[in-house]
């Protein structure tokens, strides 16, 4: 496990506390029409951290072409219909580029800053010119009003327990989903970004805002810097 990362529950846990079985019972939710929305019809997709392909699988049957990555093998042995790479994303340096980057599951929020740095640079490295990053953040209220919880019209709970500062702008922030034959957990650090940060930090990989797509800002269109694309 990566430090301050835990899971708990049936089968195998990732190493950032994620649980195979569970991610593969969860549903895709609005996630894919946001996407389809937002790019070219049968874009080439590089999709960071896809688990077990919840989303990959909505959007190969969009008609996109996706290339799934993600650290855990676990995960990937879930997905079907799509080309799968295994590795950490921050190191992903496939040597090709790619209509749409997709980073969700607020994946930029990571704790550890240089690995948030990795992951906007590993964005950078395969959009392609004219292409799109796009980008899932937490919302405002993320942390806020802990603890909470949510039945999900398909029968099970999912709860945000707790979610405590550890030092440097860092929460700890412990998860609970609870179905009626299993209950999982998950602990994993997150760093809050207000709208500032957030874009210092795109800024600094070489990306910028193009556009929000949900009213509540978690979706980002971004698109690299005239910087950027200069050092292609």
């Amino acid at each position: 496990m990566r430090e301050g990362y835990e899971g708990t529950g049936p089968g195998a846990i990732t190493p950032d506390g994620c649980a195979v079985e569970l991610y593969s019972r969860l549903p895709v939710g609005e996630e894919p029409g946001i996407i389809a929305a937002a790019v070219p019809a049968g874009a080439r997709i590089l999709e960071l951290g896809s688990g077990v392909g919840r989303m990959t699988h909505a959007l190969l049957e969009r008609g996109f072409a996706v290339t799934a990555v993600d650290e855990s093998a676990d995960m990937l042995e879930r997905v079907r219909g799509a080309r799968t790479i295994c590795g950490p994303i921050e190191d992903l340096a496939l040597g090709e580029t790619f209509d749409v980057v997709l980073l969700a599951s607020f994946l930029v929020h990571a704790g550890d800053p240089e690995v948030r740095r990795g992951l906007l640079r590993t964005c950078v490295r395969h959009v392609a010119e004219g292409g799109c990053v796009l980008i899932q953040r937490e919302g405002e209220d993320y942390h806020a009003n802990v603890p909470r919880e949510r039945v999900d019209p398909s029968g099970f709970t999912v709860r945000i327990v707790s979610s405590e500062p550890v030092g440097d702008g860092v929460n700890s922030v412990r998860v609970e989903y609870e179905f009626p034959d299993a209950v999982w957990t998950q602990t994993f650090r997150a760093r809050p970004l207000t709208t500032q940060q957030f874009e210092e930090a795109l800024e600094e990989a070489g990306l910028k805002v193009d556009r929000h797509l949900t009213r509540d800002r978690t979706w980002v269109r971004a698109v690299p810097t005239a910087r950027a694309a200069g050092q292609r």
